[in-house]
This record gives C-alpha cells, structure tokens and sequence, in this order.
C-alpha cells in the first residue's frame, strides 16, 4: 500500500492534483488507515499513471473520464476510445496551426524591425496597432 506522496511521486504528480482527482472522481475514494491516512494499490497507481500520461497528451478531463468510462466496459467497441483519441488529435492540429501563424507573425515583425532607437521601432509599432491584430485575428485564443 502507498502512501498519497508516494503515489504522487511514483507518477510524477502533485499531492494537490490526486486529491483533487478524487474530488471530481477521476480517481476512486483511496482506502484509509486507523489513523485516517489515505492508502493506495497497484490499481489506484496504474489509473493514476493512465491520468498522468493522458494529461501529457493533452486530453481534457472530460475525454480522460470518457476514456476511464470506456476502459471499465471491456465489451464496448474501442471505435468509441479512437473517436475520443481522434477529437483530441483534431484539436492538437488547430492548435499547430495557431501557432504556426503565430510563428510567422513574430517573424514577419521581426524581419521589419530595422530601426537603431525605439521610437521607429516595428515590433512595438505592430503590437500597438490593435485594430490591425483585431481585423487579422482568427481563431480562439490560445
């Protein structure tokens, strides 16, 4: 049996963060000891670890609970956990995209800066410009 800190440490997340998962229910209520301590097993160390990997993939917790869900019917399709997977790959996508033009708006405003003092300097002059940013802004916010 583990400790909460050593849960936490063996997958590489904060104290805060199990035990907030066991308030939204991403993690089971842990076992206790006579003296109130939380107490975990393998299971507990395992789901957490598929929380961990899952959020280093990018997955909102809605999608984590979604998949946990799935998980705990092994006779439901796995066409429904590549669903899940294919939303979140979709929405890493536009979000390269959205940085990709970030990209090259940092450097087009970096390539026509070419001026020794601030007051001719383009990059402030572009960040100024708010009406351009608004007119040129697409997409949600990062």
């Amino acid at each position: 049996m583990l400790s909460i800190g050593t849960l936490a440490k063996r997958t590489g997340t904060k104290v805060q963060t199990v035990r907030y998962y066991e308030q939204i229910g991403l993690m089971p209520e842990p076992g206790r000891t006579d003296g109130g301590q939380r107490r975990y097993g393998a299971a507990e160390l395992d789901r957490l670890a598929f929380i961990r990997h899952s959020r280093d993939l990018g997955f909102p917790l809605e999608a984590i609970r979604e998949l946990l869900d799935l998980s705990d019917s092994p006779e439901k399709s796995c066409a429904q956990i590549d669903a899940v997977a294919q939303r979140q790959l979709k929405a890493v996508e536009a979000r390269i995209a959205r940085l990709q033009s970030l990209k090259a708006e940092l450097q087009r405003m970096i390539s026509e800066c070419h001026s020794d003092r601030v007051a001719d300097c383009r990059i402030l002059e572009v960040l100024r410009d708010h009406e351009e940013c608004l007119s040129d802004h697409k997409g949600p916010d990062l």
